[in-house]
C-alpha cells in the first residue's frame, strides 16, 4: 500500500523564504506542497484561507508586511496582515486541524538584553512592526494551543530578494569603503537553512513529536552588521578592511531597530532536533551556493 504524502501549503511562497520553502519542500517525494504567493492568497481574505487550508496537513505562514519603516507611519495596515491576517490563517486552521507554523520576528523583544532572549521572554516591541507581529503571535498560541509553532527569526538573507548580504556585495563592487553599523548584535541567518528547520519542524509536529509553542530560528552565534559585512568581503576574496564601523546614530531610521537580537535556541531539544549552526557556516554555504565563496 502506498503511503500517503504529507501535504504542505507554502503562503508567501513568492518571497525569500517561501521560494526557499518550496524548494526545500520538493526535495522529497513523501511530501506533496501547495505553493500560494501573495497574489494567489490574500491573509485578509478569511473565507479565501479556509478553502486554501482545507485539505492540507501542515500550513507554512512566511507571508507578512515585512516594510519595517513603512509600519510606523501604516501601523493599522501592517497589523491587519501581521496580526488580523495570521488569526484568519489560525482560525482556517482550527477549523480543518492542520497544524500551523508561522514566522516570526526578533523584533517582538525591546532589544535591551545581555543574554540571549529565551524563547519564553517577555516582549516588549519598540516598533509598529514589532508590535504587529506580536498579534499574529498571540493568535497563533490562543487559538492553537496544541497545534500552532511560533518561530522567530532574524537578520535573515537569502538567494531571493534584496538583503543585506546581496547588499554588501553590490556596494562593494561600487564603493572603495562602506560605513557600516557596529553597535547592533544579532544572529545572521540563511532563509535556505531557516527552511530546512522549518520543514523539519513540520515533520516532527506530524509524528507527533514536537510541542506547539514558540521556537526561534535562528543561527547560533552573534556579530555586529559590521562584522557580518567583513564576513562577506572576506569569504567573497574581498578585502575587508574597506568595512568601517559606525554607529546606528549614523543611519537613522524612522522605526527604531533592536540593539540586541541575540536569540536562545533550547526548545529545538524538545521538538527532536538541533539548533542551527553557526551564522559564519551559515554564511559561508550561502556564498557557496551562489558561487561568490573565495577559493583562497
Amino acid at each position: 500500500m502506498t503511503e500517503r504524502k504529507s501535504r504542505y501549503l507554502v503562503t508567501g511562497a513568492g518571497g525569500m523564504l517561501g521560494r526557499d520553502l518550496v524548494t526545500v519542500l520538493g526535495t522529497s517525494d513523501v511530501r506533496q506542497v501547495t505553493a500560494a504567493t501573495r497574489t494567489d492568497l490574500d491573509l485578509t481574505d478569511a473565507t479565501a484561507l479556509h478553502s486554501a487550508v482545507d485539505g492540507h496537513d501542515v500550513v507554512i505562514n512566511a507571508a507578512a508586511w515585512t516594510d519595517v519603516d513603512g509600519a510606523e507611519t501604516q501601523e493599522e495596515a501592517a497589523t491587519e496582515v501581521n496580526g488580523a491576517g495570521v488569526a484568519n490563517l489560525a482560525r482556517a486552521c482550527a477549523r480543518t486541524g492542520a497544524r500551523l507554523i508561522h514566522v516570526s520576528t526578533d523584533y517582538v523583544f525591546p532589544g535591551d538584553a545581555t543574554r540571549p532572549y529565551p524563547e519564553d521572554a517577555p516582549t516588549a516591541p519598540i516598533n509598529a512592526y514589532g508590535r504587529s507581529k506580536l498579534v499574529g503571535e498571540q493568535a497563533v498560541t490562543s487559538m492553537l494551543p496544541e497545534s500552532g509553532y511560533v518561530v522567530r527569526t532574524a537578520w535573515l538573507y537569502g538567494l531571493h530578494g534584496r538583503n543585506f548580504v546581496t547588499t554588501m556585495l553590490r556596494l562593494a563592487a561600487e564603493r572603495d569603503q562602506l560605513d557600516v553599523v557596529d553597535d547592533q548584535l544579532g544572529q545572521p541567518t540563511w532563509s535556505y537553512a531557516l527552511a530546512q528547520q522549518l520543514v523539519g519542524l513540520g515533520d516532527a509536529a506530524l509524528a507527533g513529536r514536537a510541542p506547539a509553542g514558540i521556537y526561534h530560528g535562528t543561527a547560533s552565534g552573534q556579530t555586529t552588521w559590521y562584522g557580518l559585512a567583513r564576513e562577506v568581503f572576506a569569504l567573497s576574496g574581498l578585502d575587508p578592511e574597506r568595512v568601517r564601523p559606525t554607529t546606528s546614530e549614523q543611519f537613522r531610521r524612522p522605526a527604531a531597530r533592536p540593539a540586541y537580537s541575540v536569540l536562545g535556541h533550547d526548545r529545538w531539544r524538545a521538538a527532536g532536533l538541533s539548533p542551527m549552526p553557526d551564522w559564519r557556516e551559515m554564511l559561508t554555504g550561502a556564498l557557496a551556493e551562489r558561487g561568490l565563496l573565495s577559493a583562497v
